[in-house]
C-alpha cells in the first residue's frame, strides 16, 4: 500500500502558558499543504519482522529511532502484524515546523489499520499517534483544526485558503525546539486567534496573527526573517513562520516563480 503523508503549516502560534509538567499550552491552525513524503508497506519475505529502506533527503537517525518505526512498534506491542518492508522517500524539509516526522507516522499507523484490518477508530489512532508526538494526531483526520492544549485538543474551524497560492521556503538552518522555546514568556493572546481566522480577510492576518516564535528564532537566525520579509516584498497578503521555524510561508493571490529570490534554499510552490 502506498501513501503520501503531507505537511501542515501554522496559521498563528500563542504560546499560552507553561504546564506543570514541562510542556507549554499553545493555541494555533493546523492547515494541511499538499507537500508530502512517499511511504509504502508491502508484504515481506525475509526472516526479520521489519526491513526499513529510505531515500530521498537524508535521515539522521537510524531506522530503530525515526517516528515510522516508533508506529510500527507502537502497534506491534499490541497486535499480531506480520512481517513487512517500508519503502520511504523524504522529501519534506526536517527542523522545518512542518510536521513532517509526525505526518509519516500518524500516516503508518493509518496504513497498518487499514492493510491488517486492526479496525481501530479514529479516536483510537488519534490516542497512539499522541504517544508519538504532539502534533502527530492531527494528522489522523488531516483536515484544518484549531488546536489548544500542548496542540493536541482539536476543534473544527470554518477556513478555506482553495482561492490562494502559497510560496514556503526553507533555508538551509535546523531550529531546534529548545531554541525555538529559549526567551519564550507565555501570555494571553491579544486576539481571539480562532476569531480572526474564520471573521478576518487574509489580508488583515498580518495585523493580528503573530507567531510567538518568531522574535526568538529571528533573534537567532536572522536569515528566516529576511526571507518573512521578503516574501511580504514579492507581494504576499500574508506570511509567518510555521510552527517553531525554519520554514516561512507566503499567501498569494497569484501563482508564484520565486526560486530565484531564494537561492540556496528550498522552495516550493503549489495552489493551496
Amino acid at each position: 500500500m502506498l501513501t503520501f503523508p503531507n505537511a501542515k503549516i501554522n496559521i498563528g502560534l500563542n504560546v499560552t502558558e507553561r504546564r506543570a509538567d514541562g510542556y507549554h499550552n499553545i493555541e494555533t491552525v493546523f492547515y494541511p499543504i499538499s507537500l508530502c513524503d512517499i511511504l509504502e508497506v508491502v508484504p515481506s519475505q525475509r526472516a526479520t519482522d521489519y526491513t526499513f529502506h529510505a531515500s530521498g533527503i537524508a535521515i539522521d537517525a537510524d531506522a530503530d529511532s525515526n517516528l515510522i518505526t516508533k508506529a510500527y512498534r507502537l502497534l506491534k506491542a499490541d497486535f499480531d502484524i506480520p512481517p513487512i518492508e517500508v519503502f520511504f522517500r523524504k522529501i519534506i524539509p526536517f527542523g522545518a515546523g512542518l510536521g513532517g516526522g509526525s505526518a509519516d507516522a500518524a500516516f503508518m499507523l493509518k496504513m497498518l489499520n487499514e492493510v491488517f484490518d486492526l479496525h481501530l477508530s479514529v479516536t483510537q489512532l488519534e490516542e497512539y499517534a499522541a504517544r508519538l508526538g504532539a502534533d502527530c494526531a492531527v494528522f489522523i483526520q488531516n483536515k484544518t483544526v484549531f488546536a489548544s492544549g500542548i496542540g493536541n485538543v482539536f476543534q473544527d474551524i470554518n477556513l478555506s485558503l482553495r482561492r490562494y497560492y502559497i510560496t514556503l521556503v526553507k533555508p538551509d538552518v535546523y531550529v531546534s525546539t529548545k531554541d525555538a522555546y529559549a526567551g519564550i514568556v507565555p501570555k494571553k493572546p491579544r486576539y481571539d486567534l480562532r476569531q480572526i481566522v474564520e471573521n478576518t480577510p487574509v489580508a488583515e492576518w498580518k495585523n493580528y496573527i503573530e507567531n510567538d516564535f518568531e522574535k526568538t528564532v529571528f533573534q537567532k537566525f536572522p536569515v528566516i526573517e529576511k526571507i518573512k520579509n521578503e516574501l511580504y516584498a514579492q507581494g504576499a497578503i500574508y506570511a509567518a513562520m510555521s510552527g517553531s521555524g525554519s520554514a516561512v510561508f507566503g499567501i498569494f493571490e497569484w501563482e508564484t516563480e520565486l526560486k530565484e529570490c531564494f537561492p540556496d534554499c528550498f522552495v516550493w510552490e503549489s495552489k493551496m
